[in-house]
């Protein structure tokens, strides 16, 4: 009896095992999307022991070595304070990283909440959050940005504040649809039938069947929400000096004469933006070929 027990259980898991084994090889078989999951780790990495791997205080001032060009002492060379470029650049992945999986954990959030809640109870409950989506999607989103930010004042808090509660929106309608579909499946009305709390049914039986849209979109936020931290940091909205960031490094660089004879302070900082985020979406559109649902 405990023998047709385990094979029972072994025949429910099966279909669930044969989804993440497809799932794996064929994010494996994508290459570029392995190239960038190679290159996001290496940037967390960098992240995480950023205080072992920069050579210099990154906010240490010396006038005396400001403007230098690249040496043995500083490898990308200092800025206009004379601040070495790769300890910055260093610790400059630690604001990129925190913005972009900070202000995504936030929206997800807020998203599939509502998202599950409209889906799942309909009614007044599915009109009203429908309202909230369109009402936040009729403003233009950098402009509102904008207008926030500058309120608040800038600061890395409030921009991973203004991006958490202006993302939602979008993960909201995409959990919205996906738990309208799942509602109608039989082991959702087995449970309903059973008498199962709403609570449980949501979040033991259609959270883990709507997640895979949820994640490439995620994953395609947090680059969104890296060149964004970037672009306020450039216009001075964003994080300010001394803290280093990719996005004020290049604040730096407005200057003409800065860009033709000093390229050792904005390329490394516009480099990595670039990296960073094509790497991501290399990420995202290997795990949404890996989940499409079509494929399987």
């Amino acid at each position: 009896m405990m023998r047709d027990a385990a094979d029972h259980k072994a025949l429910l898991e099966a279909p669930r095992q044969t989804f993440r084994s497809l799932a794996r090889r064929r994010f494996l078989r994508h290459r570029l999307a392995l190239v960038g999951a190679v290159i996001v780790a290496a940037i967390v990495l960098m992240a995480v022991f950023a205080p072992w791997l920069a050579p210099h205080d990154p906010n240490h001032v010396n006038i005396m070595l400001a403007r230098e060009g690249p040496s043995s002492g500083h490898f990308l060379g200092s800025d206009l304070v004379g601040r070495d470029v790769l300890s910055r650049l260093i610790y400059g992945s630690r604001v990129s990283l925190s913005v972009g999986l900070l202000a995504v954990g936030v929206y997800m959030a807020i998203g599939l909440i509502l998202g599950c809640v409209a889906g799942y109870f309909g009614g007044w409950v599915d009109m009203m959050v429908s309202r909230m989506v369109d009402a936040v999607l009729s403003f233009p989103t950098l402009m509102l940005i904008l207008v926030i930010v500058g309120l608040l004042g800038p600061s890395l808090f409030n921009i991973i504040l203004v991006l958490g509660f202006l993302g939602w929106p979008e993960v909201a309608r995409i959990v919205r649809g996906q738990t309208l579909a799942v509602r109608e499946e039989l082991y959702v009305l087995s449970s309903e039938a059973a008498g199962a709390p709403s609570s449980r049914i949501l979040l033991k039986d259609i959270l883990p069947n709507i997640m895979s849209p949820v994640i490439v979109n995620a994953t395609f936020g947090v680059a969104r929400a890296i060149l964004i931290e970037a672009g306020l940091s450039f216009l001075g909205m964003g994080v300010q000096p001394p803290t280093a960031s990719w996005g004020n490094m290049l604040n730096d660089a407005q200057s003409l004469s800065i860009l033709e004879t000093m390229p050792w302070m904005w390329v490394p900082p516009g480099l990595m933006i670039f990296i960073a985020t094509i790497s991501i979406n290399f990420v995202g559109d290997g795990l949404r070929d890996a989940l499409d649902p079509k494929l399987n």
